[in-house]
C-alpha cells in the first residue's frame, strides 16, 4: 500500500492543531482534550459529521451532570468512576448519542482529577468542548465533490452494459462462446462501488434525502439483474432461427444507446412490434425449435422488463422535479 496523504488526513492534522490552539489561548485547562475532540468529530461526509458532533455535545453534558453528582456525594475514588459508568453508559445509549461515549471519558477524568466541581471548571470543560466540535464542523463544510467519481463510474457501466450486449448478440448470430465474461464481475463491483460514493454524495447535502446518482445506479442494479439472468437463456440456445437474429439486430441497436438519456420508450414500442411479427410467422417444426423459440421469447419479455425499469427510473425522477418546481414556485 503505497503512502498518501488525503484531504480528510489535511483537514484532521488542521483542525486538531486549531483546536489546541484556540484553547490553549483561551487560558483553559487540559486544552490539548479540545484536539482529541476534533478528531473524534471529522468525518468522512457532512451528515456523519453533524451526527457525531451532536452525539458527542449531549453525551458530554450527561458526563459533566453525573459526573458532578456522583463525585461530590460519593467521593473522588476510582470505584465511584466504575459505578457511575455502570449508570452514564445506558442514559447515554437511551438517547442516542453512544458514539459520544469514548469522547465524554475525557471529561469525566478531567472532574475526576480536579477532585472538586466548580462553576468554573465546568465552563472550563463546555470550552474544550465547544472549541474542539466547533473547529471540526468548520473543517468539515469543505468536502470534495464526488461528481467526477460518479460521472466515471456511470460510464464504466455503461460501456460495460454495451460490452455485454454486443458478446449476446455475437453469440445469437454465431454461437461464438469465446468470451470469458470479465465484464460481469467488474460491473457488480462498479455498481456496488457507485451506490456507496453516491449514498456520501446525498450525505454531503443536507437538503434532500435522495439523489439522480443513487437512483440511477439503483436502476442500473436492477438492469445488471436482468441482465445474469438473461445469460444462461441465451447460452442454452442451440438451433439457428430466425427470431434469433432478429432479437440480435434489436439488441445491436439497443447496445449503442445505452446512455443516461431516456430512450426506453422507444424500444419499448418496437419489442411489440417484434411481439407481433412473433406471432404472425409459422409454427415451430420440431420440438428442438420450439424450445428455442420459446427460451427466446422468454429472453424478450426479460428486456422488455429491462427498459421497463429504465422508464420508470425517469417517470419518478420526472415526478420529484415537477414537485420540486410546484414547492418552488417554478
Amino acid at each position: 500500500m503505497r503512502f498518501k496523504i488525503g484531504y480528510r488526513t489535511i483537514k484532521t492534522a488542521l483542525g486538531m492543531t486549531i483546536s489546541i490552539m484556540l484553547a490553549q489561548l483561551l487560558g483553559l485547562h487540559n486544552f490539548a482534550s479540545a484536539g482529541i475532540l476534533t478528531v473524534l468529530c471529522i468525518k468522512v461526509t457532512k451528515l456523519k459529521s453533524i451526527r457525531a458532533s451532536w452525539d458527542r455535545i449531549l453525551a458530554c453534558i450527561i458526563a459533566m451532570i453525573f459526573s458532578s453528582v456522583f463525585f461530590e456525594l460519593f467521593g473522588y475514588h476510582p470505584v465511584v468512576i466504575g459505578l457511575m459508568i455502570l449508570f452514564f453508559i445506558p442514559t447515554v445509549v437511551m438517547f442516542r448519542a453512544s458514539e459520544g461515549i469514548v469522547s465524554s471519558t475525557v471529561i469525566i477524568i478531567h472532574l475526576f482529577m480536579a477532585r472538586h466541581v466548580t462553576l468554573d471548571l465546568l465552563v472550563n470543560e463546555l470550552g474544550i468542548i465547544f472549541i474542539g466540535i466547533g473547529v471540526a464542523l468548520i473543517m468539515n463544510l469543505y468536502i470534495p465533490s464526488l461528481d467526477n467519481k460518479l460521472k466515471d463510474h456511470q460510464r464504466k457501466i455503461e460501456q460495460n452494459f454495451k460490452k455485454i450486449f454486443d458478446e449476446i448478440v455475437l453469440y445469437l448470430r454465431t454461437h461464438d462462446s469465446s468470451w470469458g465474461g470479465r465484464e460481469i464481475t467488474e460491473t457488480s463491483k462498479l455498481i456496488d462501488e457507485a451506490r456507496q460514493l453516491a449514498f456520501l454524495d446525498i450525505e454531503n447535502h443536507f437538503l434532500r434525502n435522495e439523489n439522480f446518482y443513487y437512483q440511477y445506479f439503483k436502476m442500473r442494479d436492477k438492469q445488471f439483474e436482468i441482465i445474469e439472468r438473461v445469460l444462461p437463456i441465451v447460452t442454452s440456445l442451440s438451433l439457428e432461427v430466425e427470431q434469433a437474429k432478429m432479437i440480435a439486430d434489436f439488441l445491436e441497436e439497443l447496445s449503442e444507446h445505452i446512455h443516461p438519456g431516456n430512450t426506453a420508450i422507444i424500444y419499448l414500442d418496437k419489442i411489440q412490434r417484434m411481439r407481433v411479427e412473433f406471432q404472425n410467422m409459422d409454427l415451430p417444426v420440431t420440438r428442438e425449435e420450439f424450445e428455442t423459440r420459446a427460451a427466446l421469447l422468454h429472453f424478450v419479455g426479460e428486456m422488455e422488463e429491462y427498459l421497463i425499469i429504465k422508464s420508470n427510473f425517469y417517470r419518478i425522477d420526472h415526478d420529484k422535479k415537477g414537485k420540486l418546481k410546484a414547492i418552488l414556485g417554478l
